[in-house]
Parts: C-alpha cells; sequence; structure tokens
C-alpha cells in the first residue's frame, strides 16, 4: 500500500537520516523533537564503510567527506614510555595507481566527522525535501493506535503547553537510550540488559603535544587503570579522548579528577594551562537490547532499541544498519512489493545481530583495554592481536596457534571491527527479502567466544 506518512520521533542523526532516505522515496514523513535544536554533545564521529554506504544512498556522501577526513587507521599501544609504542596497527586501505576511487571499496572507506557535524548536514538536506517537515519543540506525551484507521498516533505537548494528535501509517522511536516511544510501549524502567560497573568520560580537546609523538588518527591504550582512546577528529588539530573511570562517582568528583587522568594519559604529562578543553562529557555505559523492536505500528530503531559501549562505534553503526534496513522495509510496503511482514523481519534480524554481533564485539572491545595487567600481557593473550598479526603476517603461524577458523572473516569484519549488513535497495517480494535477511547471519563471527559480562547493579532496568 502506499504509506500516506510516516513519524519519525527524534531527531538525532539515525532519525535525520530515515527521515532523508524516507522523504527522498517520495514517501512523506514528519520529523518531531522535543528539544529546539540539534545536540552537540561530544560524542561519536567515525563511520565505517556500512554507514557510508547508508550516507551514499542519502545523497550526503560526498558532502561528508568533504567535511570530513579519511583516517589513516586504529592502533593499540601501551601508555607506558615516552613514545607510547604502538602493538598493532590495521590500516584504512589507501589508493594505489590503478585504483577506481569511485569504486565502493574506496568511496565507502571509513571517515571522520563529529556527530554534530553530520546532523547539520543531514538537518539542511530533510529541510530541502518537499516530502519532508521538522516539528522542534514538540514532546511525546501519549501514544496510541486507532484500529478503524489502520493508522498509529502520537500525542505531543508544544513549548507554550498547548497538545495535538498526529498520527501516521507507522510511527519510528528514533529518540535515542531515554525512548519516550520505548517506555510508553514496555514501561519506564523495561530495558533489558546491564550497566557496567565502570563509566566514560567524553572530551574534545587541542593539545599541541600530539604533534610530538608518532600518533595514529585513532588509538586504543591498554591499561589497567588509564586505560582510554585517542582520536583526531576535524581537520583542525580537534582531538577526542575518551577514557575510564570509576563507576558511581558525581559529574563534579570526575571533573575534579580530568586534569589529573590528563596528566596520566596525555603526552608529555601536561598541567590545563597546555590544552584546551572544548568539551567534557560523563556518562554511564550499557549494553541493552529490546525484547522487540516492532509493536503493531509503532517501531524502534537505533539507541532506542539496542545500546553498547562506544568502543569501536558498533552501536553508532548498528543503529545506521538499523536505519537502511527499516527504510527498505517501509519502502517496500509503500512500492507494494511486500506487505508489512516485512516488519516483523526488521525486528528479528536486527535484534539476532544485536546479541550475535554487537554486543560481544563491542564488550570485548572494551575489557581488552582494561583487562590485562600489562601490554605484554595484551600482547600473549588477547584474540584481536593475534588475529591482526596473522593477517599481517600469513606466512607465518604465531605461537600457540593463530585464532581458531571461527574468527576468520573478510578482512572488512575486522578492520572496522563490524560486520553490520548493507540491504538491498530495492524490494522484489516478501519472499525474496525474507531471505535475503536470512542471509544476513552468513559471516557474522565474533573474535572468539562472549566475554564474561561485567557485574551490573541494575540487570534489566535502565
Amino acid at each position: 500500500m502506499a504509506l500516506e506518512k510516516v513519524i519519525v520521533v527524534g531527531a538525532g542523526p539515525s532519525g535525520l537520516l530515515l527521515t532523508l532516505l524516507l522523504s527522498r522515496a517520495s514517501i512523506p514523513v514528519e520529523l518531531i523533537e522535543q528539544t529546539e535544536g540539534l545536540d552537540t554533545n561530544p560524542r561519536a564521529s567515525h563511520y565505517s564503510p556500512e554507514s557510508c554506504h547508508e550516507f551514499d544512498r542519502a545523497g550526503i556522501l560526498d558532502e561528508v567527506r568533504e567535511a570530513g577526513f579519511i583516517p589513516d587507521g586504529v592502533s593499540w599501544r601501551r601508555l607506558e614510555g615516552e613514545d607510547k609504542s604502538r602493538l598493532i596497527k590495521i590500516t584504512n586501505p589507501a589508493l594505489k595507481p590503478g585504483d577506481d576511487p569511485e569504486s565502493a571499496a574506496f568511496r565507502h572507506r571509513m571517515v571522520c566527522l563529529p556527530l554534530h557535524k553530520l546532523g547539520k548536514i543531514l538537518e539542511t538536506h530533510v529541510k530541502s525535501q518537499g516530502t519532508a517537515e521538522i516539528k522542534y519543540g514538540r514532546k511525546v506525551v501519549e501514544i496510541g493506535e486507532d484500529a478503524d484507521k489502520g493508522k498509529a498516533w502520537v500525542k505531543v505537548e508544544k513549548a507554550d503547553g498547548s497538545t495535538e494528535i498526529r498520527e501516521a501509517d507507522y510511527v519510528v522511536g528514533c529518540d535515542g537510550a531515554n525512548s519516550i516511544i520505548r517506555r510508553k510501549l514496555f514501561g519506564d524502567w523495561v530495558y533489558p540488559g546491564y550497566t557496567w560497573d565502570k563509566q566514560i568520560v567524553a572530551t574534545n580537546i587541542y593539545y599541541d603535544g600530539f604533534k610530538d609523538v608518532d600518533f595514529d588518527d585513532s588509538q586504543f591504550f591498554v591499561h589497567p587503570e588509564h586505560w582510554h582512546m585517542v582520536a583526531r577528529i576535524q581537520p583542525d588539530g580537534l582531538y577526542r579522548v575518551t577514557y575510564g573511570e570509576i563507576g558511581g562517582l558525581t559529574y563534579d568528583q570526575l571533573k575534579e579528577r580530568q586534569p589529573a587522568k590528563f596528566q596520566a594519559i596525555l603526552p608529555g604529562n601536561p598541567t590545563p594551562d597546555k590544552y584546551g578543553l572544548v568539551n567534557f562529557s560523563p556518562y554511564k555505559v550499557h549494553q541493552r537490547c529490546v525484547d522487540r523492536m516492532r509493536v503493531g505500528r509503532f517501531l524502534l530503531a537505533a539507541d532506542a532499541a539496542h545500546l553498547c559501549n562506544p568502543f569501536g562505534g558498533m552501536g553508532l553503526t548498528g543503529g545506521i544498519a538499523d536505519v537502511g534496513s527499516l527504510y527498505d522495509s517501509l519502502r517496500g510496503i509503500d512500492n507494494n512489493k511486500t506487505d508489512d511482514s516485512i516488519l516483523d523481519k526488521y525486528d528479528e534480524v536486527r535484534r539476532r545481530i544485536w546479541h550475535e554481533v554487537i554486543d560481544p564485539i563491542s564488550t570485548e572491545n572494551m575489557q581488552r583495554l582494561f583487562q590485562y595487567q600489562n601490554a605484554d600481557e595484551f600482547v600473549d593473550k588477547d584474540p584481536l592481536y593475534r588475529l591482526v598479526r596473522e593477517m599481517q603476517n600469513p606466512d607465518k603461524k604465531l605461537e600457540k596457534g593463530g585464532p581458531p577458523n571461527a574468527t576468520r572473516t573478510a578482512t572488512t569484519d575486522v578492520r572496522h571491527d563490524t560486520t553490520l549488513c548493507c540491504i538491498i535497495p530495492l524490494l522484489l517480494s516478501t519472499e525474496t527479502f525474507s531471505a535475503t535477511y536470512e542471509l544476513l547471519e552468513l559471516g557474522f563471527q565474533c573474535l572468539g567466544n562472549s566475554p564474561e559480562r561485567p557485574a551490573s547493579g541494575m540487570p534489566n532496568a535502565f
């Protein structure tokens, strides 16, 4: 059936991207956001090939690449020593003579751009679409369905206190970790999973000391106490420094500890007068996924549906992959190529990918930074280290044997720590699309067994 309207709740990157994709396919979309503008807090900034595939379909990839840059790769390092020596590095592919720069392998290379700048690009493109409308300052307060009309509806409250009912064929909650849509569907404290007993502080800084060391564009530091990540996120020298902290500390306590942390982890051991702190944003870290991403005419995507720690970019990439899959599903319904049972398949497969790929790999990404007593133990025991070394030295088997065959996946799976799907852009039939979804599980292999879950004071509530 032709869709009359889709309502998307939440003007974060996932909500904006879904709105843009749908509106470019001539599907009317109303995007509702409770704040008065885009979020500018320091968040993710690296977009994998799977994300770039969706940006290309939305017509924004060239602009994203122009505004950002192509990072040279990512490394894992030891903290000790002046040179903070590199243990392993995975390199972003570089163009060689004869390579086609417009081929997917190079056009969709990982690109870096702060998320709020991506949001601005998306917002500009959405506003240029005649079939899309963004309504800021609208908070969803109630939801429901009208069975007679075959519509879903949301009751929104405006800044002046007045309310109105908005209805559509489907309502998609892209409204983040504290999603109102999810809370209205399942309850305020129902978000299955756990909260880590550690927390993270994300900062953006300018620091000339980075010029004095042989850093890559992105690097993780392995240390039981001072584990952290340093990544260049803008061509002008703005860096993201994200570090682990003790759980349970208040904002003021974390802010008080920040200078000592930087002095311990940054090259040159700088005092606050040596760097410019642009953003400081502590947050708790969760591994959570809803039991259903579809309830009738309501759908969930990205952080509204699942959460994971940020190391490796699995959460951002997973959310963008949700959007691509949901766009194809809704477009297939709109084009009469499938019925709405395809949305049940969306629900099933996206949750399965979270449980089988995103959760275990992201958990291992974070744990490997602090679980070893020192970097030498990381070199001796870590499966990612062993896998990368063997891939880079295929004729030389490491002592104690290489990684198990189950971990041997495509190079891009390891390079970007993600194997999330890129769904076919045109739907042929319900059967064909369902079969495509079923094939997604092929090649989705994790690095070893799922690691132990850390202790948590919130086992089953958000």
